[in-house]
């Protein structure tokens, strides 16, 4: 298991990742990060025909000051596109109002392979992310 985390406010452009600064639970090798990216590898090492991972993430969001008062999103992505069933979507009634959005999927890697796991701002406009945690576990 490992967990990445983003304590500090950061605003996200539109179709870009948040970005993880600190580790707080190393993984094993088949969990990679770099501090600052917005990038997990999960890695399928292993002698079945493939690996699961959990994928667990926490935030507060909202739309960034100056911004268009609409329903805003992020998504769990996999390889850059969003995973359907993990959007997270919120109706702040105006700018820098923030709201908690939460969400676990699975995951599988085929043996052998890498898929990149990442969270991205899914809007056209940027928007505002504070306390973000991203839990990637290995499950089998």
């Amino acid at each position: 298991m490992a967990e990445f985390i983003a304590v500090p406010l950061q605003t996200v452009e539109a179709n870009r990742n948040i970005l993880f600064t600190d580790t707080t639970i190393c993984g094993n090798n088949s969990i990679v990060h770099s501090n600052g990216s917005g990038l997990v590898t999960a890695r399928g090492i292993t002698n079945q025909c493939r690996a699961r991972f959990r994928v667990t993430f926490g935030a507060n969001i909202a739309i960034s000051e100056g911004g268009i008062v609409e329903p805003i999103s992020v998504a769990i992505e996999a390889n850059g596109e969003p995973i359907a069933s993990t959007i997270m979507t919120v109706t702040p009634a105006a700018a820098e109002e923030f709201f908690n959005v939460s969400r676990t999927t699975y995951i599988d890697v085929p043996a052998g392979c890498c898929i990149q796991v990442s969270v991205g701002n899914i809007n056209t406009q940027a928007i505002d992310v504070e306390n973000a945690n991203l839990i990637v576990e290995r499950v089998a």
